[in-house]
This record gives C-alpha cells, sequence and structure tokens, in this order.
C-alpha cells in the first residue's frame, strides 16, 4: 500500500474529531443552568485539536508506510470485543461481565500463563470493584 499511514490516520482523525463538534457533542451534551463556563465548550475545543491535528497529518505526512492490514483488522478485532463486553455491561453488570471480557481479551493477545490470566480475569476485575464501589462508593454498571 503507498498511501503513508500519517494521511490515512489524519484523515480519519479530521472526520472524527468533525463528527464529534457538528454531531455527537451537540447532541449527547446537556446544557446547564448556571455556572462559568458551558458544559460543551472543553469537548468543543477538544474535538477542534483532534480534527485540526488530523489536517496536519493529511497535509504534511513522515514518509513511514502503512503496515500490513492484518494489524488494523487485529485492531479493529479489539475494538469490536470490547464494544461488545460495554454493551454486553449494560444487560448484565460489571460484576458479571468484567472477567469474561479480561479473560478474552488476555486470549487474544496472546497471553497463555496461566497465572496471568486469573490475575487478570479474577483479581483486575476484583480491584476495581473494591476501589469503585467500596472505597470511592460510586456505582458500576
Amino acid at each position: 500500500m503507498t498511501m503513508p499511514s500519517d494521511r490515512l490516520s489524519g484523515a480519519v482523525l479530521f472526520i472524527f474529531g468533525l463528527a464529534m463538534y457538528f454531531a455527537i457533542i451537540p447532541t449527547f451534551v446537556e446544557q446547564a443552568e448556571g455556572g462559568n463556563i458551558a458544559p460543551n465548550t472543553l469537548p468543543n475545543i477538544l474535538s477542534w485539536m483532534i480534527a485540526i491535528g488530523g489536517a496536519f497529518l493529511v497535509l504534511k505526512p513522515t514518509p513511514h508506510q502503512t503496515q500490513d492490514l492484518r494489524y488494523f483488522a487485529r485492531a479493529l478485532m479489539h475494538g469490536a470485543i470490547l464494544c461488545a463486553g460495554i454493551y454486553a455491561m449494560t444487560w448484565f453488570g460489571f460484576l458479571y461481565v468484567a472477567p469474561v471480557l479480561a479473560l478474552v481479551i488476555m486470549v487474544v493477545i496472546g497471553e497463555r500463563r496461566m497465572h496471568w490470566l486469573a490475575l487478570g480475569a479474577i483479581g483486575m476485575p476484583a480491584l476495581i470493584w473494591i476501589f469503585i464501589t467500596q472505597i470511592l462508593d460510586r456505582a458500576l454498571p
């Protein structure tokens, strides 16, 4: 593939930044009464920074070439697994989905040592649950 990877990622970031500014932020950020700053100020600034950075990558790329498309497919697969896991958390909750999601991600990236799989699939979700729900007194999905 001859297109520099900077141009490809820059175009994606440019479109993402514009979509955030024109569609996503106005739809999902609620206006609040009072306060010194509007709730959409920082997201709007950041979306413009993303769009401008993406445009800069399109206009002035480095000589690096894109990698094999298998790497992009793997990244897309990881993103799809995470999206499915987050969606499953809305239905079944953190306590049931997080260990399975952690185990699947670890197996997909190639981890095969049982002690690391157990620590990642049982230990880390338990630690997150303890810190978030018990110590910080916040709810998990």
